[in-house]
């Protein structure tokens, strides 16, 4: 079994990858819109929770 954060989704994108994809994403889109609440930024946090939250699902799942 693999470690969660090495799990492979889509064209051998981990999920911490993705994670870290989003972030960067969020960072830009906030420089951009200079705003924490814009949509587009709102829109990518919420992205990157769900993401997060699938991320510690498997670390429980895995460290049971």
């Amino acid at each position: 079994m693999e470690e969660p954060h090495t799990a492979r989704i889509g064209d051998n994108c981990t999920l911490a990858d993705e994670i870290d994809e989003l972030r960067r994403r969020m960072t830009e889109e906030f420089l951009k819109e200079e705003s924490f609440t814009s949509e587009s930024v709102m829109e990518i946090s919420r992205r990157l929770d769900r993401k997060i939250n699938e991320y510690m699902r498997l670390n429980f799942v895995h460290n049971r």
